[in-house]
């Protein structure tokens, strides 16, 4: 092992021996917040809000092994492998471990641990999210149509539930005062944006065409994506990528349409042909006056 780079080939083989055990996966995702010593209170409320995204993978199967009965998914167990692995290396290098950190998203999982709040919680997850979308775009387009919709959507949710706190006025214009205590990760409500239990069938793989699966949605989540997310999209993209350091975040919208393995051609998913009458209203309550603050 290279002296320098041991923080690094530790958190490789700890990502290595959960590999194809979900209930591994979820566990190592669990010890990251009791930090090297495995005493951090104040590190591990925030604990809560990360399992709920990824217990919702591993109920869906995408974690599986490849080899199994029920395969899971390449894309999603490399995109999980990348958020356990920057964790890890965080944490190794806590522990006094060698090495620099090998990333930005190392480097906010770091000052995470010096200051833990909701905003710098949100840009170390994200920022592992992020990374591991932009690693593996090839992997998502071998995906099949509705997955790699709904691959889009779960960016958008997490991206959201960020402005949520770190952007409130953004996240639901007149409303903003409630971002806060809504995004929070170390409560329950958060968990409802993470998880997509509410948006997505807990199966895999999707095997419908993608308008069937959003007429299922339910009503509620129908409305949240509808009438509040999407008006936003192009601007909570900018406001991610400017917050994350990551200008590659761009690369994944055009327009104000989510386009990560989606054709621009088919961003007619992305609109309600027509907005129910509360999903109207809803819009217009959460508009930021203005149109453009984003504190």
């Amino acid at each position: 092992m290279n002296p320098e780079a041991q923080a690094v080939a530790t958190a490789e083989a700890q990502v290595s021996a959960a590999r194809d055990d979900p209930a591994a996966r979820l566990a190592l995702m669990a010890r990251l917040f009791d930090g090297p010593t495995g005493r951090a209170p104040q590190h591990r409320p925030f604990r809560r809000a990360a399992l709920s995204f990824m217990r919702w993978q591993a109920q869906r199967g995408v974690l599986n092994p490849l080899d199994g009965s029920q395969p899971g998914s390449v894309w999603w167990r490399a995109m999980n492998e990348r958020l356990l692995r920057d964790g890890c290396e965080a944490v190794a290098l806590l522990g006094g471990m060698a090495g620099e950190p090998s990333s930005q998203a190392v480097r906010l999982w770091l000052a995470f641990s010096t200051k833990p709040t909701g905003i710098s919680w949100y840009r170390a997850h994200n920022a592992s999210i992020v990374s591991g979308y932009l690693e593996h775009r090839t992997l998502a387009e071998a995906e099949r149509a509705p997955e790699r919709f709904f691959i889009n959507v779960a960016l958008v949710r997490v991206l959201y539930a960020h402005a949520l706190v770190g952007a409130p006025r953004l996240a639901l214009g007149r409303l903003a005062p409630l971002g806060r205590p809504l995004g929070d990760p170390r409560f329950g409500v958060a968990g409802l944006f993470l998880s997509l239990r509410r948006v997505l069938p807990d199966l895999y793989p999707l095997t419908l065409d993608v308008e069937s699966y959003v007429a299922d949605e339910q009503r509620l989540g129908r409305m949240l994506d509808y009438a509040v997310i999407v008006p936003r999209l192009q601007r909570l993209y900018e406001w991610s990528a400017r917050d994350l350091g990551d200008a590659r975040l761009l690369e994944l919208v055009r327009d104000g349409n989510p386009i990560y393995a989606w054709p621009f051609e088919q961003r007619h998913v992305w609109r309600m042909a027509k907005m129910p009458r509360a999903a109207r209203a809803l819009e217009r309550i959460t508009r930021a006056r203005g149109g453009v603050s984003t504190v």
